[in-house]
C-alpha cells in the first residue's frame, strides 16, 4: 500500500490511497450546530488519515455528511473516536453497505461547505430541523403492507430507473436541488394523504419532509437510514424484500444490487433489458447511461457513435 499525502489546498483537506485489500462502505450524516469547522476538519483528517480512510466528507456550520471507505475490522474504532469527540454527534447513525466488490474510492476528500446538502432553499424561515416523522425500517416495512399512503422516492430519475419500491412515485429530476422545486406542486392534492418517503441513506427524505412541513403538508414520514438501512433490516430477519432492483451509490461502485430483477431498458436499443450504469469511454464527455452487452459490442463503452469517432480521432 502506498499512501500520498498532499497539503492543505483553500477549503479541503484530501490523501490518496492506493488499497490492495478490500474495504467497507459506509455513510453517516447529522443535521446539527457545529461551530469551529477549521477544528472539526483537522480532527477528522488526521482520524481519517491514521484509519486510511478514503471517500467525501462535507462539514458546514448546519452539521456533517460522509460517504467513506474502510478496512471492516477499523470501523469500530472510528464510530468510538467520532462519538467521544463529538458530543454533538453521539447519537449519530452509520449505514453500513453490503456490497464492495470493488473499491469505492480513490482518495479522501474533507471539504467545509454552506450546505452539507445542496437543497437550493432561500427561505429564510425554513427550518431544516422541523422535519417528518422518522421511521425504523420495521416501521417502514409494516405501512408497505398497507395501502393507505403516498410513497415517495426522493432520489434522482437516474438513481429510480434501476431500482425502487413497487408503486413508489417518482418525481422527475436529475438533481435534489431541482427534484425540491418539482415536490409540493406534483404533491398538492395529497396534503391530507400520509406521505412516506425514502431515499438511499435519509439525508434527502430528511430534509425533503422539513420542506414539505413548512409548505403545510401535515401528515409526512420519512424512512430513517432509508434504503441502505431497510436492505440490512431486511436481510438480518429474512422477511422479503419489497425493494426491486439496484441501489445507485454515488462511488466508484456506482450500484449495490439488492434483487435481480431489472426494471430498466438499454438506453442505446431500447429494447434489451438492462440495469449497468457506465461513464461514456469519451473522458470528454463522460455521460451516464445504460448499456447492454448488444450496444456495448457495437458501441464499446460510448454512449453515441459521435463520441466513438470523437475519442478514435484523439487517439
Amino acid at each position: 500500500m502506498s499512501c500520498n499525502i498532499i497539503k492543505k489546498i483553500s477549503n479541503k483537506r484530501y490523501y490518496s490511497i492506493n488499497y490492495k485489500k478490500k474495504t467497507k462502505t459506509i455513510s453517516f450524516y447529522k443535521y446539527c450546530k457545529i461551530e469551529n469547522i477549521d477544528c472539526i476538519q483537522e480532527k477528522l483528517f488526521e482520524i481519517c488519515k491514521k484509519l486510511e480512510i478514503l471517500g467525501r466528507i462535507y462539514i458546514s456550520y448546519e452539521g456533517i455528511n460522509a460517504h467513506i471507505s474502510i478496512k471492516k475490522h477499523k470501523i469500530e474504532e472510528l464510530k468510538i473516536f467520532i462519538k467521544k469527540t463529538f458530543d454533538y454527534l453521539t447519537d449519530i447513525r452509520f449505514n453500513l453497505y453490503s456490497d464492495n466488490k470493488k473499491q469505492p474510492f480513490k482518495k479522501l476528500k474533507i471539504k467545509k461547505k454552506l450546505n452539507i446538502l445542496n437543497c437550493g432553499i432561500k427561505d429564510c424561515s425554513f427550518d431544516i430541523k422541523n422535519t417528518g416523522h422518522k421511521l425504523t425500517a420495521n416501521d417502514f416495512n409494516a405501512i408497505l403492507m398497507k395501502n393507505d399512503f403516498i410513497l415517495v422516492d426522493m432520489r434522482n430519475s437516474y438513481e429510480y430507473e434501476i431500482g425502487h419500491f413497487e408503486n413508489a412515485l417518482k418525481i422527475s429530476s436529475k438533481t435534489f436541488r431541482q427534484q425540491l422545486k418539482l415536490l409540493i406542486n406534483n404533491l398538492k392534492f395529497y396534503k391530507s394523504k400520509n406521505i412516506i418517503m425514502y431515499c438511499t441513506g435519509g439525508i434527502r427524505c430528511e430534509a425533503a419532509s422539513a420542506w414539505m412541513m413548512h409548505n403545510g403538508f401535515k401528515y409526512v414520514s420519512f424512512l430513517d437510514g432509508g434504503i441502505i438501512e431497510y436492505v440490512n433490516f431486511i436481510k438480518k430477519n429474512n422477511y422479503p424484500m419489497k425493494f426491486l432492483g439496484k441501489i445507485f451509490v454515488f462511488d466508484d461502485r456506482l450500484y449495490e444490487k439488492v434483487t435481480s430483477d431489472v426494471l430498466s431498458l438499454c438506453h442505446q436499443c431500447k429494447i434489451q433489458p438492462c440495469d449497468n450504469y457506465i461513464n461514456c469511454k469519451n473522458k470528454k464527455c463522460n455521460s451516464l447511461f445504460i448499456q447492454c452487452i448488444y450496444c456495448n459490442k457495437t458501441l464499446n463503452e460510448f454512449c453515441s457513435n459521435f463520441c466513438n469517432e470523437y475519442y478514435q480521432s484523439k487517439n
